[in-house]
């Protein structure tokens, strides 16, 4: 069976798609440098249900590193079918504090495991994207045509440079490369710093709901399996492509609220706050590509994927209550 390297391993879409390559028998080598991007705790409880399964093997380093990446004996001679790299600085906001860190690990990141491919004859590389990369005045639903090259943060401008290093490198050495652009995943054991999450914590635990701007942005959320679904559909060799990975239904934040109310069945005490410049007014995909070339389209929907999440949630409550959501 093939042999994969899966990047961000312990993050909320890699230890996923790590999950579902590993229960088709294949072997996964993990890479993750276990960082405080968020409280690490969500990390070790994704990557503590991946240790104990056959097949999985876990190294702690930084993408970023390029003497490390090149000198590992684990990723030497071990005839990789193809490099997932999932690893990445996430979230608008925070980039605007330290756009050093994310030029590093989503830029120079992507250029070392390039090069790993290129020196180890590793045939594909998957590199996941972003939604935000469309800027202000992108068409609804969004196309893979639409203009990428007006980022509006400097999270999305390393994502839009990491893709054109990919072209560069496909054009040059043959590597295949598939460019999955994520819109708005959600779902168990998510990310603490985005907004299902905190909701939920905050509905349920009693807390003041932040809620940035008038409740009137949209979003087309993605469950995770789906987005695991299509990360590992993109596999398949295609040259160089841009797919989209987005949700079928747009909703307004202020209903997803009143949602997620009726779920745990406690009301939100919202706190309004001045809406922050960097987040996207609305996000939404078109996904024909990705049902043309990977027969995908997402399934679970919105009622189904926030049920999960909130049982999740309270399973999970001991000490899901403790994490830091960042705010």
């Amino acid at each position: 069976m093939p042999k994969y390297i899966v990047t961000g391993v312990a993050g909320f879409i890699a230890s996923r798609v790590a999950e579902f390559l590993l229960a088709d028998g294949h072997s996964v080598v993990g890479l993750d440098n276990m960082n405080d991007a968020y409280d690490v705790r969500m990390k070790e409880h994704r990557l503590e249900s991946l240790l104990s399964q056959p097949g999985f093997d876990f190294i702690c380093l930084d993408i970023a590193d390029h003497q490390v990446v090149s000198t590992e004996d684990r990723l030497q001679g071990e005839n990789f079918a193809a490099v997932i790299n999932l690893a990445a600085r996430a979230g608008v906001r925070k980039s605007l504090e330290d756009p050093w860190l994310y030029m590093d690990t989503n830029l120079t990141g992507t250029l070392n495991l390039l090069e790993l491919c290129r020196q180890e004859g590793i045939p594909k590389l998957i590199l996941a994207s972003t939604s935000s990369i469309y800027g202000a005045d992108a068409p609804y639903p969004t196309a893979e045509d639409a203009g990428s090259d007006l980022p509006l943060q400097p999270y999305a401008a390393s994502k839009k440079a990491a893709e054109v290093l990919c072209h560069s490198y496909h054009y040059l050495f043959g590597i295949d490369v598939t460019v999955v652009r994520y819109f708005t995943v959600y779902g168990p054991a998510g990310r603490p710093d985005m907004s299902l999450f905190r909701f939920t914590k905050w509905i349920t635990e009693g807390e003041p709901l932040l809620l940035f701007g008038d409740g009137e942005q949209t979003r087309g959320f993605t469950y995770i399996d789906d987005i695991a679904r299509g990360t590992i559909a993109a596999l398949k060799p295609m040259g160089y492509q841009i797919i989209n990975l987005g949700g079928h239904e747009n909703v307004r934040i202020i209903e997803l609220i009143r949602m997620l109310e009726n779920l745990i069945g406690r009301e939100a005490q919202i706190v309004h706050k001045p809406a922050h410049p960097a987040d996207m007014l609305a996000s939404w995909a078109n996904v024909e590509k990705a049902k043309r070339l990977l027969a995908w389209e997402p399934k679970i929907n919105l009622q189904e994927g926030l049920s999960n999440l909130v049982e999740w949630y309270n399973t999970e409550r001991s000490w899901a209550s403790t994490i830091d959501t960042g705010l």
